[in-house]
């Protein structure tokens, strides 16, 4: 009989607690729900502030008759804004479906190209002409907006495990524009940046600072695929957890 009791009130025991475990993760789901809509939020409301100063800028530079679209366009700040811009509104639209490899791998491009953009504009092109004239259009493009980019990957870090050979896809892109702005200046004598411009001390200086911003990619990109790893490797779904290959 004193068994008997004990496996009632052991019985009654769980059913008491049933609930309070239901109740902590229906908290738990609510919390998680809360923090991707509030993120969603933010990447919509930035996407929008950096398309509206792209068409502010180039409604500035229509008015005083120096909009050129094949040059506006051909600067790596404006297609790395108007990239990390396209990313969060397709982030921002998706942010009830399930996380994937293929958005983590696009979001760590992101981080890197303007990270890269924030650098060299402070340490090499500070008083340039980058066609963004407005101030407060190139406080958006070239600091505020890099900026955010980096802390989003710092509050939700990729949930699929980055790999070098996955990182080195982000060095594609700017390779492929570096050698398309290098051929088109030699035809046209048109840089974007002063620092590939062989006029600016021959094509020795360009290509060491070629070289020192690869270097600088490479580092950057180690560095958001460490901190990207290292945040995210908690609590990773088991479909995109770390993968060795």
């Amino acid at each position: 009989m004193n068994g008997l009791i004990q496996v009632t009130r052991a019985a009654f025991g769980l059913v008491a607690i049933r609930p309070s475990l239901s109740d902590s993760c229906s908290a738990c789901t609510i919390s998680v729900v809360n923090k991707r809509a509030i993120l969603a939020a933010g990447r919509a409301a930035f996407a929008l502030l950096v398309m509206v100063a792209v068409v502010v800028q180039i409604n500035v530079n229509i008015g005083k008759g120096t909009f050129n679209p094949t040059r506006f366009f051909a600067f790596f700040t404006i297609l790395s804004n108007l990239f990390g811009a396209g990313l969060f509104l397709a982030l921002a639209a998706r942010w009830r479906s399930a996380r994937s490899a293929t958005f983590d791998l696009l979001r760590g491009a992101s981080v890197v190209y303007l990270t890269v953009t924030f650098i060299v504009v402070v340490l090499l092109l500070s008083g340039a002409d980058l066609q963004v004239a407005v101030p407060w259009v190139d406080t958006v493009l070239h600091k505020i907006f890099p900026i955010v980019v980096v802390i989003d990957w710092l509050i939700e870090p990729p949930a699929s495990w980055l790999t070098v050979s996955r990182a080195l896809r982000w060095l594609a892109y700017p390779l492929v524009w570096l050698v398309f702005t290098l051929i088109r200046g030699a035809f046209e004598n048109w840089y974007p940046y002063p620092f590939l411009n062989p006029a600016n001390g021959g094509y020795g200086a360009v290509a060491f600072y070629c070289v020192a911003i690869l270097v600088g990619f490479l580092v950057i990109s180690a560095i958001t695929v460490v901190a990207g790893n290292a945040l995210g490797g908690r609590g990773r779904p088991p479909h995109l957890a770390r993968d060795p290959q």
